[in-house]
């Protein structure tokens, strides 16, 4: 399981709309060998047809798809985008922060959630990953986390 680590992490990525917020989480889960490029395109065709139902709270989206549209190992990106962008949620937009979730069974989507959820309910760890200056940065945070 991998889990924000250094080569899963962009910040101040630049992206014009949802699908490319998406499609740039994604692929660093594929450059990092964790998924393959169908499950990036399986996440966008996602939020096409259900819409922005996981932005799941102010400025974070959790874009993922199922585990056999792609999945090679359970592993959590994460793209802070320079200029946030529209997903189109009532509540939760623009979208700054973009976790893609890439997980290989039940379990690990289970696993991967609750430690994505531990991490982002606490508002001092959100404004910590929209200010850090480097991967190195989210790094330290989740080792004190």
């Amino acid at each position: 399981m991998r889990f924000l680590e250094q080569d899963l992490i962009s910040l101040d990525a630049e992206a014009k709309d949802a699908e490319e917020a998406i499609r740039l989480a994604g692929r660093l889960l594929v450059n990092g060998g964790t998924a393959d490029n169908r499950y990036v395109e399986a996440m966008v065709a996602a939020y096409r047809e259900k819409g922005p139902y996981f932005v799941l709270a102010p400025h974070i989206a959790l874009p993922h798809a199922k585990a056999e549209d792609g999945v090679n190992e359970a592993s959590v990106s994460f793209v802070r985008l320079r200029r946030p962008v529209p997903f189109g949620h009532a509540h939760n937009d623009p979208v700054e922060l973009v976790f893609a979730l890439g997980s290989s069974s039940s379990a690990d989507h289970i696993a991967l959630l609750r430690k994505l959820t531990t991490l982002l309910n606490d508002p001092a760890n959100v404004q910590a990953m929209k200010e850090a200056a480097t991967a190195g940065d989210i790094e330290a945070l989740l080792a004190k986390a």
